[in-house]
């Protein structure tokens, strides 16, 4: 038996029973029909996850890769969100490499805003903050995935006086042309964060970047609004 099979034959069965097909549809609605969904809510699912995880021991970096990925391949949304729980409660056993070797790969399939921002939250700010990996979040930067970019653009959330503001500020106008809402929204999360920590840098980035989107925009000027 692996971590993978331990853990999914006693999650699944359970996570399976807790469905509820109305809150199924609506949560498959709300997310825009990206994928089929059990209407687990995620108090419950999260719940479930940390009851099995007593039971279970501590998976290496490559058993937390491989169930994380294992998960990925289930239809339902619950089971993407709970890899994302799972990476949230073992982010200490993650290498170095873990991001490479397994987020990149998470990140981009199955991709939308719940599932890369919950990879933001949970591996992506940490373990760039506890191991560096500089150049790979360059490459994500410099690619041609939308959700490496956005990813990148958002590696430091929640750092505030940790921040790099020089870097997410570079980040940030190497797409500040973009018209792709995702990445857009990414630039607005960004310039709103660092609003609270160097609101002058804020307000000369807009000032510099006329053609930034709205929705950017908007975001960077309610940060500047609440100082």
């Amino acid at each position: 038996m692996t971590y993978s099979s331990d853990f999914i034959s006693l999650f699944e069965p359970q996570l399976r029973a807790l469905a509820n097909r109305t809150k199924a549809i609506g949560a498959q609605s709300y997310m825009k029909d990206i994928a089929p969904f059990l209407g687990v809510q995620t108090p419950d699912r999260r719940s479930l996850v940390k009851t099995i995880t007593k039971e279970l021991k501590v998976p290496t970096s490559l058993e937390l890769g491989k169930i994380a990925r294992a998960l990925w391949n289930k239809d339902e949304r619950e089971f993407q969100y709970a890899a994302n729980d799972l990476i949230g409660i073992y982010v200490d056993v993650a290498d170095k490499k873990f991001l490479e070797d397994h987020v990149e790969f998470l990140i981009t399939h199955k991709s939308w805003w719940d599932t890369v921002d919950g990879l933001g939250s949970e591996a992506v700010s940490p373990l760039t903050d506890k191991y560096g990996c500089e150049k790979l979040i360059e490459n994500w930067n410099k690619s041609s995935n939308t959700w490496l970019i956005r990813a990148a653009i958002q590696h430091q959330r929640g750092r505030k006086y940790e921040t790099d503001i020089k870097l997410v500020l570079r980040y940030c106008h190497e797409h500040a042309d973009s018209d792709e809402f995702f990445i857009v929204k990414a630039i607005g999360w960004a310039l709103r964060d660092i609003s609270k920590i160097a609101p002058a840098q804020v307000r000369d980035f807009l000032a510099t970047h006329p053609n930034l989107g709205i929705v950017a925009v908007r975001e960077a000027e309610r940060g500047l609004a609440r100082i």
